[in-house]
């Protein structure tokens, strides 16, 4: 019979036993695309109670109801703040939306609109495309109902009279001027 040869084989290591290797798993060369499930944001309000005072500035990105006192500045520019009805605020405000049912005094700028409810009160200037102020409400101050341009750089600004325009002229045609030289 024929004999095959065999080359010599090194020997193996003693490899002490370990934990089972896990399974390679090959993958795909076409990944695997999952739905895309919108995202949903959860609206969510903050609440300052009564016994809330806060002295600077207060800032934030969710929806706030202000219960307790604010001295200083208020900015929500992309939310809702509403001041309840115990609330004594003294603050510049600046938001998308404010509904005023307790006490303001400083001036309010909103990107959409201000809400002064029967029982708000407001001492200062107001400035938003649309302005609500129920009967039995307290205001007292300017109203600016311009649409702001480029509504997010919105600031307040103290009220300033505009320069009255001349009154229109009729226009001629100028005649021809000629210049010697």
């Amino acid at each position: 019979m024929w004999k095959r040869e065999e080359s010599p084989r090194p020997p193996q290591p003693v490899v002490p036993p370990t934990a089972p290797t896990p399974p390679v798993v090959h993958q795909s060369t076409t990944p695997r695309v999952e739905p895309v499930q919108p995202v949903q944001q959860e609206k969510t309000i903050v609440n300052i109670g009564k016994s809330v005072i806060i002295k600077g500035e207060l800032s934030g990105s969710e929806d706030l109801t202000i219960e307790g006192q604010v001295e200083g500045k208020i900015e929500l520019r992309q939310n809702v703040l509403t001041i309840g009805p115990n609330a004594k605020i003294k603050a510049q405000v600046l938001a998308r939306a404010v509904v005023v049912e307790g006490s303001v005094q400083g001036n309010i700028a909103a990107s959409e609109k201000i809400e002064i409810r029967d029982k708000g009160s407001v001492e200062g200037d107001l400035s938003s495309p649309r302005v609500a102020i129920a009967d039995g409400a307290h205001f007292r101050g300017s109203i600016d109902m311009q649409q702001a341009k480029g509504s997010e750089k919105h600031e307040v600004k103290p009220a300033v009279a505009a320069p009255t325009p001349a009154p229109a002229q009729p226009t001629a045609v100028p005649a021809p001027v000629s210049v010697a030289r």
